[in-house]
C-alpha cells in the first residue's frame, strides 16, 4: 500500500517523500513538474535505494491520476500540488482558482471512487486574518487576503465538507507557517524558478553573489528592529509533520482537524539575515524599502495543538536551518 504525495517533486513534497521512505512507507509522486523538477526525486532514489514512481500529470486530467493510484494501490494523499505565489495570485485570480480548486477537486473524485479515506492537506498561516495577535491558534479568525490564501481557505472548507458526507473519509490541514532549510545531505533544498517568493532564496542569492543586496521591505514596524517578525521552521521538521499527521489518522481518527505547524517562536528580517550572515562568514548587504501592501508586524505559531495531538515538537534551530540552506545553494547554485 502506497501514499501519494501530490507536488512531491517539490520543496516540501520531496523533504516529506524523503521522511516516510526512511520510515519505511511506499511513495509514489504525482507532479506536473511545472516548478520543480524530476531531478529531486531522482536523487532521493539513488541516495536511498529505492524506486520512486513518478506521473508526470495535472491532477485535473483525473482518469490518468486514477488509473495510476489503482496500479499502485494507494491508500493514503498528501496533497501538496498547487500554485503557491502570492504576488502573482493577485495578478492572476481566476488562474489560481481554476488550478488549485480544480486540482483539488478531481483528486477528491479519485479518493471516493478508489475508497482512499486519510488525507492530509498542505494549507498556510495565510488563511488567518493578518491583524490577529500572535501567537495564532488554530481557531483564530479566517481572513486571507489574497487569491492564494483564499484557495487554501476554501479547500479547507472542502475538505470539510467531504468528512460530514463521508464518515469514513478523515483528514488534517497542517497550516504551515514560513518553511526554509534544505536536507542535511544538500541533495534536494529550496530552488524556485525565476524570481523567489520566499525570504530566503534571496538572501541565498545574495549570498551566492547573484544579487548585490537583499531589499527588507519595511523598518518601521512595531517590532524589536522595525523589521517584520515571521516563524520559520526547518522543512526536514515540517516533513516529519507529515508523517505523524497520517500516523495519527491511521490510528481510525474521524473528521478535519486543523493544525498549525511552526516553532512557536519569530526572528526579524534583519536577524534572519544577520543569522545567514555568519553561516556564510561575511555580512550581506541589505537596503531598506518601503512596506509592502497587506505585510503585517509579526506572525508566529501556537504549537501547542500540534504537540498535544500530533505529539510534534521541531528540533532545528534558525543557525541550522540557515546553515542546511547555505549547503544546499554552495551545490546548486543554479537550483535543481
Amino acid at each position: 500500500m502506497a501514499i501519494l504525495l501530490t507536488g512531491g517533486a517539490g520543496y516540501i513534497g520531496s523533504h516529506t517523500a524523503w521522511n516516510l521512505i526512511e520510515a519505511g512507507h511506499q511513495v509514489v509522486v504525482v507532479d506536473d513538474l511545472s516548478n520543480s523538477s524530476g531531478e529531486a526525486i531522482a536523487r532521493i532514489e539513488q541516495e536511498l535505494k529505492v524506486k520512486v514512481p513518478i506521473l508526470k500529470a495535472d491532477l485535473r486530467q483525473t482518469e490518468a491520476v486514477e488509473a495510476f493510484c489503482r496500479e499502485h494501490s494507494v491508500e493514503s494523499v498528501i496533497h501538496f500540488a498547487g500554485l503557491k505565489a502570492v504576488g502573482e495570485s493577485v495578478a492572476k485570480p481566476l488562474h489560481y482558482y481554476q488550478v488549485n480548486l480544480g486540482a483539488t477537486f478531481s483528486l477528491l473524485e479519485v479518493c471516493r471512487s478508489l475508497k482512499i479515506n486519510r488525507f492530509v492537506f498542505s494549507s498556510s498561516a495565510t488563511v488567518y486574518a493578518p491583524e490577529t495577535p500572535s501567537p495564532l491558534t488554530e481557531d483564530a479568525p479566517l481572513g486571507p487576503v489574497n487569491p492564494y490564501g483564499q484557495t487554501k481557505a476554501m479547500i479547507e472548507q472542502i475538505l470539510a465538507d467531504e468528512t460530514q458526507a463521508r464518515p469514513e473519509f478523515s483528514g488534517v490541514s497542517l497550516r504551515y507557517f514560513n518553511p526554509v532549510g534544505a536536507h542535511v545531505s544538500g541533495l534536494i533544498g529550496e530552488s524556485p524558478r525565476g524570481i523567489p517568493n520566499n525570504l530566503v532564496p534571496y538572501i541565498a542569492q545574495v549570498a551566492l553573489g547573484q544579487r548585490p543586496f537583499l531589499s527588507v521591505f519595511g523598518s518601521d514596524y512595531p517590532t524589536k528592529d522595525g523589521t517584520g517578525v515571521r516563524d520559520y521552521i526547518h522543512v526536514c521538521d515540517l516533513a516529519e509533520g507529515h508523517r505523524l499527521a497520517l500516523e495519527w489518522l491511521a490510528k481510525g481518527q474521524q473528521g478535519l482537524q486543523f493544525i498549525n505547524l511552526g516553532t512557536g517562536k519569530g526572528s526579524s528580517v534583519l536577524e534572519l539575515l544577520a543569522a545567514y550572515s555568519e553561516v556564510v562568514g561575511r555580512k550581506l548587504e541589505h537596503e531598506l524599502v518601503a512596506r509592502r501592501p497587506g505585510d503585517v508586524a509579526t506572525c508566529f505559531a501556537d504549537v501547542d495543538k500540534a504537540q498535544r495531538v500530533l505529539g510534534f515538537s521541531t528540533k532545528q534551530s534558525i543557525e541550522e536551518m540557515l546553515a542546511d540552506s547555505w549547503r544546499f545553494n554552495q551545490q546548486n547554485p543554479q537550483g535543481i
